[in-house]
C-alpha cells in the first residue's frame, strides 16, 4: 500500500517510520539537526513550495532514511495511514505522532 503525501507524491507504508507536525516537533533542538543533517545530506524531498505541515521520516531498502516534507496536516496522513490498512486486511494499527 502506498500513503498520498500531496503533490503526486506517494511513498510505500512499510517504509514509513513516522509521521511528525513539523510545528510542534521542530522546536526542539535534536529534531532541528536531524533535519538539517538530512538537508546537507539531500535526504530531504519537498512535496510542495507551500508553507509545511509535516514531515514524513522513511527507510528505503537500504535503511537510508529519507524526509518528506508535506503541505498535508499530520493527522489527515495519519487518517490516510491508517485508512490503508483498514482497507488491506481490517487490522487494527497505530502510528505515534508528537502533537
Amino acid at each position: 500500500m502506498y500513503l498520498h503525501l500531496g503533490n503526486d507524491f506517494l511513498v510505500r507504508t512499510r517504509d514509513i517510520v513516522g509521521i511528525f507536525d513539523i510545528e510542534n516537533t521542530s522546536v526542539s533542538k535534536l529534531t532541528k539537526e536531524f533535519l538539517n543533517t538530512a538537508e546537507k545530506n539531500k535526504r530531504v524531498v519537498y512535496c510542495t513550495y507551500e508553507m509545511p505541515k509535516s514531515f514524513v521520516v522513511c527507510l528505503d531498502r537500504d535503511f537510508t532514511e529519507k524526509i518528506y516534507v508535506s503541505q498535508m496536516s499530520c493527522a489527515t496522513l495519519l487518517k490516510r495511514y491508517k485508512r490503508s490498512f483498514n482497507t488491506q486486511s481490517n487490522s487494527q494499527c497505530t502510528m505515534h505522532s508528537a502533537q
